[in-house]
C-alpha cells in the first residue's frame, strides 16, 4: 500500500491496540497475534504493536497496516517510545508502515530532544509513516511541524507537562485537549488520532465528531481485566 492509501484506510476507522505484557492475567506467548486477528475479522482498519518481535510475527498472519513501537527503558527513561533512529529502524524493518515515536520536550540519551526522532526518520526512512505520541496540544504543533504523518495524545498524564491528577477516575478522553490538538495541527499535513480511554463505541464517535481522524482502542477490547475492572468499579458504586 501506498502512504496515502494507508492514510485513507485509516480514516474514521478502527485502531486496535494489540498489546501485552508479562505479568497479567491474560499473557501467553502468542496473544498479541491473536488479538490482531480478531481485530481483522471485526473489520479493524490497523493495528498498533509493540517490539519488533511482536510487530513481525503479527504481520506474517495479518495483512493490515501496523502502528509499530518499542518501548525501550519505560519506567527509567523519560524517552522510552522507540527512542532513537536505531529503534525505528528495528520497527519498520519488521514490517511496520507506520514508526510511531515519542515526540514530546524531554531529551534523550544523547542529549537531543525527543521530536528529533522525527527528523531523522524522516531523512533515513522516507517510505515511513510517523506517528507522533504526545503529551500536549504545544507537542503536537511541533511534532507536525517536524513532518509527523499523525498525532496522537498517548501520554497525556504520563508526563508533567501534560499531567493529570492519577487519583481521578478517569474512564473517557480529555475532549478538550483533543480539541486543542485538533486546532493546533489543522493548518499541517498531520492528522490526529484519538488514543487513551476510548472505551466505547459511542466515545469513539465523538472523537471522530471532534475531529480525529480514527481512533485506537486498547484496554477496552485486549486487556480484558482492565474492562472488568471498570465494570466492578461502576458497580460497587451503585446505592439503591
Amino acid at each position: 500500500m501506498t502512504k496515502e492509501e494507508i492514510i485513507n484506510q485509516l480514516h474514521n476507522g478502527l485502531i486496535v491496540s494489540c498489546q501485552a505484557v508479562p505479568g497479567e492475567p491474560h499473557y501467553m506467548p502468542g496473544i498479541t497475534t491473536m488479538f490482531a486477528e480478531c481485530a481483522k475479522w471485526a473489520g479493524a482498519a490497523g493495528l498498533r504493536v509493540n517490539s519488533p518481535e511482536d510487530i513481525k510475527a503479527i504481520k506474517e498472519k495479518v495483512d493490515l497496516p501496523v502502528i509499530g513501537i518499542w518501548k525501550i527503558g519505560r519506567n527509567v527513561n523519560d524517552v522510552y517510545l522507540t527512542p532513537n533512529l536505531e529503534a525505528a529502524k528495528a520497527v519498520y524493518e519488521a514490517g511496520a508502515e507506520i514508526i510511531a515515536v515519542q515526540a514530546t520536550d524531554h531529551y534523550r540519551e544523547d542529549g537531543k530532544k525527543a521530536y528529533e526522532t522525527i527528523r531523522e526518520i524522516k531523512e533515513n526512512i522516507p517510505d515511513a509513516l510517523i506517528f507522533a505520541d504526545v503529551a500536549t496540544a504545544a507537542d503536537a504543533k511541533i511534532a507536525a511541524e517536524y513532518g509527523a504523518d499523525f498525532v496522537a495524545p498517548t501520554l497525556y498524564g504520563y508526563t508533567k507537562a501534560g499531567y493529570f491528577d492519577k487519583t481521578e477516575i478517569k474512564d473517557a478522553p480529555d475532549y478538550i485537549l483533543l480539541r486543542d490538538i485538533v486546532d493546533a495541527v489543522k493548518d499541517t499535513q498531520a492528522r490526529v488520532i484519538m488514543e487513551g480511554k476510548v472505551a466505547t463505541p459511542e466515545i469513539a464517535i465523538q472523537c471522530l465528531y471532534m475531529g480525529a481522524w480514527s481512533v485506537v482502542v486498547g484496554n477496552a477490547i485486549t486487556r480484558p481485566h482492565i474492562t472488568a475492572k471498570r465494570f466492578v468499579r461502576a458497580l460497587n458504586g451503585y446505592h439503591e
